[in-house]
């Protein structure tokens, strides 16, 4: 090297930089040398160098604390030097280790990109900036972030030397909590249609991540009850406005709410509750006012909890979808002693937003699975009587999954000569349209037994009916026909003869009790459901011993995800083999073991017949 070099250094009095010699020893090692122009008596041009053998010295007094990590790599990416918040990362990241390269291995790091992205620097010189290395702990809990520039340092004479690195430990920045608290709203917050969760899940996610106390409150139009506020008092200075649907505090025993979920909230119309109810603009109150004169002055109870937790941060946010407002969402902070900043209200809002369309999908689904059960309710039976030749008991139990509101339905039909009908069926689909369509084929069913008609002929007539009716609905042929169809199991006892014929539509089939307990399936050959238009059924007779029973039933007693329905059909003979209960209690019984408490997956109807102990006598 020559420091006298015009092309490498120009006219400069004052140069430096670091630059790789040979050792005595054979091995090379890094040295910062730094250069003085020097004028002698003679008017020659001469220079003045200093060279530290140890980078270290140098750099250490002006970057070792630095906040950031900086590391020098030689040419081999061998490190040489950490400052001390770099050497503080090598238990994470191990590349930041002195004499180490950056293929060392560790679990749940990728040392072999980080190795190829300083190889690239190294080679060509173009810097990497904000590369971001993960390090996931040994338990799978933890991920490190790590945000890391590369770039080479080149010799005064521009020879590569090594490569310098600056990394930033993002794994708890205020930016990447903000991106993770969203994206885990997108998957937290609405993972059901039930409006009371959906608040919960807001107010859950939120604490203690933005604030110490959030609560949701939502407008009366939101509930299925939508009269119960009309009903309470109002005065002057306190309104029942909103229902709590969601609270969560960073204290177990809630101090900061005066009202528990499900209670009736009451604001002051002049606070900011309603005021951001009534504009749908958020509240912003980086410092409370609790001085005199604001609207806390005729609201005693919510200045006095203010006052004894300590809340000094407050933002309020509607809740706003499809261009209607639903409620509120509050957040407070006490023991986090920050104000609240502008960020923090645009974070409130991207929550508040995205819960408020799943509050509003909530109240959508609500609406139609409460008009559908109303609906259902009315067409199933309310007084169902055996007419003297059984005893029945009957249950029906709507399903708990989103959106399965269906069309299952049961009868008892009395035929007038002493022999009765019993009918249940599962019409295929849900809603409301299901719970519609149920209600005209028990009708239809009805009418068709009145005739009179074997169980086969009346499944074949309740076939064709339902295919009629959907002709008719689909009127000239602007709309396709609607095949919606259904099971249907359809059975007569005399009791005279003591034989029960039956028929089943493509249903589950029959369970019959004897009086010694003994249960077994009545296998009937099953033909299409109804509707189809390719009805044909068979007819099978047996007879039935006094005290035995007969038990009807829809798919959903017996069918669970996952699950063998012959493994449903064997649990239900095991609960039916009690002879001695009476109806009632053996459908309590029944319904208890095989629902056992879990959500229902489809809607479940049971109808239980017990044949009397002496026949009446025919006229």
């Amino acid at each position: 090297m020559e420091p006298g070099d015009r092309t490498a250094r120009g006219r400069e009095p004052r140069w430096s930089g670091l630059v790789t010699a040979r050792h005595r020893a054979g091995g090379a090692i890094l040295l910062h040398v730094e250069g003085v122009r020097l004028r002698t008596a003679e008017r020659r041009e001469s220079w003045l160098l200093t060279l530290t053998p140890d980078g270290q010295q140098v750099l250490e007094p002006i970057l070792s604390r630095a906040p950031v990590a900086i590391g020098v790599w030689d040419t081999g990416l061998r490190c040489v030097w950490l400052n001390e918040t770099a050497r503080r990362l090598s238990d994470v990241f191990p590349f930041f280790r002195l004499g180490s390269r950056p293929e060392v291995r560790a679990a749940g790091f990728d040392a072999e990109a980080t190795a190829g992205a300083m190889r690239r620097v190294l080679e060509d010189g173009t810097p990497v900036l904000d590369r971001e290395s993960r390090r996931t702990s040994e338990n799978g809990l933890t991920d490190h972030v790590l945000s890391t520039s590369f770039y080479r340092l080149d010799g005064a004479d521009g020879r590569p030397l090594g490569v310098c690195a600056f990394a930033v430990d993002t794994s708890h920045s205020r930016a990447r909590d903000r991106l993770a608290l969203l994206g885990e709203a997108s998957i937290r917050i609405g993972s059901t249609l039930d409006v009371m969760r959906t608040a919960q899940e807001l107010a859950e996610l939120a604490v203690p991540r933005l604030a110490d106390y959030v609560t949701v409150d939502v407008s009366e139009r939101v509930l299925p009850d939508d009269g119960s506020m009309r009903r309470l008092g109002a005065t002057e200075v306190s309104v029942p406005k909103f229902h709590r649907a969601g609270v969560a505090s960073i204290h177990r025993e809630l101090p900061e709410s005066l009202w528990r979920r499900g209670e009736v909230v009451y604001v002051p119309p002049s606070s900011p509750f309603t005021a951001v109810l009534s504009t749908g603009r958020s509240h912003f109150e980086p410092v409370m006012d609790t001085s005199s004169g604001t609207w806390l002055d005729v609201d005693p109870d919510r200045a006095r909890v203010i006052h004894d937790t300590g809340m000094h941060s407050l933002i309020i946010v509607p809740l706003k979808a499809r261009g209607d407002i639903l409620g509120v969402a509050v957040f407070v902070r006490t023991d986090n002693s920050s104000p609240f900043g502008k960020d923090d209200l645009e974070l409130a809002e991207m929550l508040a937003a995205r819960a408020a369309l799943s509050l509003d999908n909530a109240r959508q689904y609500t609406r139609e699975r409460t008009a559908a059960l109303a609906l259902q309710r009315d067409l199933l039976p309310r007084n169902l009587s055996g007419a003297g030749a059984v005893d029945v008991a009957w249950r029906y139990l709507p399903s708990d999954v989103i959106g399965t509101v269906g069309g299952d339905w049961f009868d008892v039909v009395p035929l007038g000569d002493g022999r009765v009908a019993l009918v249940v069926g599962d019409v295929t689909g849900h809603g409301i349209n299901a719970a519609a369509t149920m209600g005209r084929l028990r009708t239809a069913v009805r009418t068709l037994s009145y005739q009179g008609l074997p169980p086969d002929e009346v499944l074949a007539l309740l076939d064709r009916m339902v295919v009629r009716l959907a002709e008719e609905d689909a009127g000239a042929g602007d709309e396709p026909l609607d095949t919606t169809g259904a099971t249907c199991v359809y059975a007569v006892y005399d009791p005279l003869t003591r034989r029960c014929a039956m028929s089943v539509a493509g249903h589950p089939p029959p369970a019959i009790v004897h009086p010694s307990g003994e249960v077994t399936f009545a296998y009937v050959p099953g033909g299409t459901p109804v509707g189809l238009g390719l009805g044909s059924y068979e007819c099978v007779e047996i007879e039935l011993a006094e005290g035995s029973l007969i038990a009807l039933y829809t798919d959903g007693l017996v069918e669970r995800r996952g699950a063998d329905i012959d493994a449903g059909l064997h649990r239900l003979s095991t609960v039916l083999a009690a002879p001695g209960l009476a109806p009632e209690d053996l459908c309590d019984q029944v319904i208890g073991t095989m629902v056992d408490g879990t959500p229902s997956e489809d809607d479940i109807a049971l109808l239980i017949a017990r044949t009397r102990t002496a026949a009446p006598a025919r006229s």
